[in-house]
């Protein structure tokens, strides 16, 4: 423990010592687009698309669009404009984006924040802070469709989860469409003093049946390190900021959720219960700096329902994507990032507000600074959800213990290129039983195409579980998680490095801790082949051209020392050997496979087994009505990990998304997901068959009213055998959701949802109405 500690003292020193010289170093940015100062006198646009108000005729054009995708440094094949305009509560933008093809324009009805790569949009991407580390972001359809979120550096990847107050509307035009939004300084976070000038990045994506493209008001390339390095000042703003930093916002959100449940349980008398439920939520910004969020009596019930995984092969357990509104602010801060591209996310280690199941009521504060930040956060949980208590085998999960209080605060200061962390996290059961967590977190950019992160947490928990999973007071134990990441990219290269070394002992109750008690090295090697024609192949080839990686990932984990299940140290548990490719291409076609050279234990007493499969992926946007396609195999001698031997067996992931015009104006989305997974025992039949499938329909009967349907089902069966018992179960839910939208303040749901879990056979049906009506000012 203490050469850990000593390691990353000196690599924090280091970053120090880097940190001042690279700072004064940095040079000005080149000033982007140019906002128009309204005098108080004047009125701001009415957000109608349109931009046909005298004052855009006044308002600076910027039209220096660059090619991002499919190849970057070249200069934009379609015009688009960019115009700011800066009133004393918004900042409005109007953008033109000009069309030569207007009836190609793939611009359907769809859900808040499902505005992706398969539909025309604009995006607008703001930092307030100036900083480039993140960003608030969002995008319009050209059918005036929302979707918004966060942006961070770090993980360079997109949080659709955050929502804003956002106004915004679309109008298409005989050569092209035009956006205007309103974005609401209220829905900015940025510093009270000594801020630098906020940054901003327009987006234009237009996805056509022959190519894709995107482009940029940045000159952003594919070698920067994340999607917002290149964010450039947004100029015109003036004295602005100083004007509004002390303006006081308010918005309070009442809910009203009235429920009807009935619960069906063979030999059991039906159960039936009927509640009004009056809840809500605040959010208060006394000054631009800080932000006081609370809430009370929270109902989730009109929140998706999660995707179902496969799960029944797999020792460890797995994260859900967090939907909930009040853990989605400033996410930045808080350090919730994710999934990086092989679906790991680290950063949950030391929070993840999945583990808060059903809160009472929740406070919470954020403050940004100019060269700082920091939130803390308490609420008290009902429970009903799990803790888990994870090994270097497996997860082992127990119910959670009742009531508990769970609290959490982190704070970071950016010294660029470093930023330095540290964090405080608490879950208190009561009667003694407690989990604790301490730890520091640092980011440091040495080099242009560089990025080293990490961070070393502490714990100490007094929560004990006895044989029949009861929680109970114990001796305190302690445990470490340590986690370095280093990221590489430049113009043949984009490679990756975690290395990991958690103790035994380690666990955070706020935290997602699947695997204790091992020491991991992964290394994922890209190398850029370049791109490569295939037009000689004429006829033949559909596609005209493409682009390609070589890839390789190598894993090494091994066991440390654990006296207390007996296991030693240095064990192998797992050591991958994946030599790969990505072939990139038109209509977002990814084809992707490797081999799995690999080598894996499933047990700790067990022998190490050598699984050889093949991977093959495909992905596409084939056109406007299949707008995305994918499908991955996997195949060959997998490790069935509850009879640990390995067997014939397959892999296989289906999804498909489709946007269909229907009469009236009406939009039709339908998505749908399926998933297998088996492997074979010696006798050649199968051991165990996992599978699950998920359909989603939406009909959008105006940009405010949709009606959502979800019906999804999963299975798991494990044939009889010597030393293996029958096992089976399944669970089929349905939920159907109405819902009025008119912004963030004001939504209507009625909604039937039905589960049915077997083989316990209980059958559950729900009813419920529930109203937000908000208000800010």
């Amino acid at each position: 423990m203490k050469s850990i500690l000593s390691g990353l003292a000196l690599v924090v020193t280091m970053a120090m010592t880097w940190a001042a010289p690279a700072w004064a170093a940095e040079p000005a940015a080149l000033e982007g687009p140019r906002a128009l100062r309204l005098k108080s006198t004047e009125t701001p646009p009415v957000i109608d698309g349109r931009l046909d108000e005298a004052l855009w005729q006044r308002a600076p054009i910027y039209d220096r669009f660059v090619q991002f995708q499919p190849e970057d440094k070249k200069p934009a094949p379609w015009r688009t404009t960019v115009q700011v305009v800066a009133s004393a509560d918004a900042l409005i933008f109007g953008i033109r984006a000009y069309d030569p093809a207007p009836d190609l324009i793939r611009a359907p009805l769809t859900r808040r924040d499902r505005v992706r790569r398969d539909q025309d949009f604009v995006s607008v991407v703001i930092d307030p802070v100036g900083q480039r580390r993140s960003a608030q972001f969002v995008r319009i359809s050209a059918s005036g469709v929302l979707a918004d979120g966060l942006f961070t550096a770090d993980d360079d990847v997109e949080d659709f989860s955050p929502d804003f107050e956002l106004e915004a509307a679309a109008q298409r035009l005989p050569d092209g469409y035009s956006i205007e939004l309103r974005w609401p300084l209220a829905s900015l976070r940025f510093p009270h003093s000594e801020g630098l000038p906020w940054r901003v990045m327009v987006v234009r994506n237009m996805p056509r049946d022959e190519a894709a493209s995107l482009m940029l008001s940045a000159p952003l390339t594919k070698e920067d390190l994340s999607f917002i390095a290149e964010l450039q000042v947004l100029g015109g703003l003036d004295d602005l900021v100083e004007q509004v930093r002390e303006r006081s916002f308010i918005s309070i959100r009442p809910e009203l959720t009235a429920r009807r449940l009935q619960v069906t349980e063979p030999g059991q008398p039906n159960s039936r219960s009927q509640s009004l439920n009056l809840g809500g939520e605040l959010k208060w910004r006394p000054r631009a700096d800080w932000v006081i969020d609370a809430t009370l009596n929270p109902d989730f019930s009109q929140v998706e329902l999660d995707a179902p995984q496969l799960a029944g092969n797999t020792r460890f357990a797995l994260s859900q994507q967090e939907k909930r509104p009040f853990f989605l602010e400033s996410t930045d801060v808080v350090g919730q990032s994710q999934p990086d591209d092989e679906g790991q996310n680290r950063g949950l280690a030391a929070f993840y507000s999945r583990a808060v199941t059903d809160p009472d009521w929740g406070l919470r504060a954020t403050w940004r600074g100019a060269l700082a930040e920091a939130t803390a956060l308490s609420l008290r949980d009902a429970g009903g959800g799990q803790v888990l208590r994870a090994n270097a085998f497996g997860t082992a999960s127990f119910a959670q213990p009742g009531v508990s209080q769970a609290s959490f605060m982190r704070g970071r200061m950016q010294l660029a290129p470093v930023t330095l962390g540290g964090l405080i996290s608490s879950r208190d059961y009561g009667q003694g039983r407690r989990n604790e967590v301490l730890g520091s977190d640092f980011a440091w950019a040495p080099g242009a195409g560089d990025a080293v992160r990490g961070h070393l947490l502490w714990s100490r928990t007094s929560v004990a579980f006895d044989a029949q999973g009861q929680a109970q007071s114990g001796p305190a134990a302690s445990g470490h998680h340590l986690w370095l990441a280093w990221r590489h990219r430049s113009e043949d290269w984009s490679n990756q490095l975690h290395l990991e070394d958690v103790s035994p002992r380690f666990a955070n109750d706020n935290g997602f801790v699947s695997q204790a008690g091992f020491r991991r090295v992964t290394l994922n090697l890209h190398q850029k082949a370049g791109s490569q024609s295939l037009a000689p192949l004429g006829e033949w080839s559909r596609f005209q051209a493409y682009e390609l990686d070589w890839q390789l990932k190598l894993v090494q984990a091994q066991t440390l020392a654990d006296a207390e299940l007996g296991v030693p140290g240095n064990r192998l548990i797992e050591r991958r050997l994946q030599p790969g490719f990505w072939l990139a291409s038109e209509r977002n076609t990814g084809v992707w496979a490797h081999l799995g050279l690999d080598q894996q234990r499933a047990k700790s007493d067990g022998p190490v087994h050598a699984p050889r499969t093949v991977l093959l992926g495909f992905e596409s946007s084939p056109n406007a009505w299949l707008t995305f396609v994918n499908a991955e195999l996997e195949w060959g001698r997998r490790l069935d990990v509850e009879a640990d031997r390995l067997g014939r067996g397959a892999s296989l992931w289906l999804e498909a998304r489709l946007r269909l015009p229907s009469p009236k104006g009406f939009g039709l989305e339908l998505e749908q997901q399926m998933g297998q997974s088996y492997v074979n025992n010696p006798q050649g039949q199968r051991g165990f068959t996992d599978s699950n499938w998920q359909t989603l329909l939406v009909l959008h009967v105006s940009p405010h009213d949709s009606l959502r349907a979800i019906a999804q089902h999963s299975q798991f069966q494990r044939r009889a055998e010597l030393g293996l018992n029958a096992a089976q179960d399944s669970s089929n839910h349905l939920s159907l959701v109405y819902t009025h939208r008119q912004g963030l303040n004001r939504v209507f749901s009625l909604g039937l949802s039905q589960a049915d879990e077997r083989p316990s056979r209980q059958r559950s049906t729900e009813v419920f109405a529930k109203a937000q009506v908000g208000w800010q000012r």
